[in-house]
């Protein structure tokens, strides 16, 4: 987070606001809000694992999932919304399945379910406050609501309603498959559908493109300033 904030670098606007997730996360564990804490802490471990240990690789150029090369290469020409949708897309639409299913092989995945619904009402619960506070940042982001026709996440085609559905039943298909050779494969494609998915909500392409060009154009450039406001998300009031 240190080298993010000294280099400026856009990357570490998705760190800023994971790492209120996982606050919030932590904080219900400990207010004794999960089934089984034990299990959640270990949870938490490896989703935390999915998403530093690819960062890591990717500072340090050695290969990474296909969705996440999607997510860190995003370039300056991104709104603030798209870097923070692409890691979201990687974290959730690929990570989270993986996680559950590690976490809980074979018919265990079914005890999980109560849990794992609860992460999922946190994540839903940081979006609209991502939302505004970007809003503070981008005065022209509205443009993509009424270009789009609805809420901006899903106009740029990553919807996490939809997301956090998907990933319980692919946690589902990858908790049911025993041979480990097989759960690879289905996590390679997996990966291969996210990356895809990813690419679309960086060039969304049309008049929604020429949206995300004006908004892009209007957003503030103090990417320090945008990453500790989004460091403080899940304090604020909005």
């Amino acid at each position: 987070m240190g080298a993010a904030r000294g280099s400026a670098d856009r990357r570490g606007w998705f760190t800023s606001m994971y790492r209120q997730t996982t606050r919030a996360v932590r904080a219900r564990l400990v207010a004794g809000e999960f089934d089984d804490p034990e299990r959640m802490e270990r949870f938490v471990e490896r989703f935390a694992a999915r998403y530093l240990g690819p960062l890591h690789d990717w500072q340090e150029g050695r290969p990474v999932p296909r969705s996440w090369r999607v997510a860190f290469g995003a370039g300056p020409d991104k709104v603030i919304l798209q870097h923070l949708l692409l890691g979201m897309n990687a974290h959730v639409n690929l990570d989270l399945a993986v996680v559950a299913a590690e976490t809980c092989p074979g018919q265990e995945i079914t005890s999980l379910h109560d849990d794992f619904m609860r992460v999922n009402d946190i994540l839903g619960a940081l979006l609209p406050k991502v939302r505004a506070c970007i809003g503070r940042f981008s005065p022209l982001l509205d443009v993509i609501d009424r270009v789009g026709g609805g809420e901006d996440d899903e106009m740029l085609n990553f919807s996490l309603r939809v997301a956090r559905k998907e990933a319980w039943s692919q946690a589902l298909v990858l908790a049911s498959t025993d041979d480990p050779e097989r759960r690879v494969q289905l996590v390679d494609s997996l990966d291969r559908g996210v990356a895809v998915l990813g690419k679309v909500v960086a060039s969304p392409g049309g008049l929604l493109q020429r949206a995300v060009d004006l908004v892009a154009a209007t957003e503030s450039d103090n990417v320090v300033a945008v990453m500790d406001a989004l460091g403080r998300v899940a304090l604020d009031p909005t």
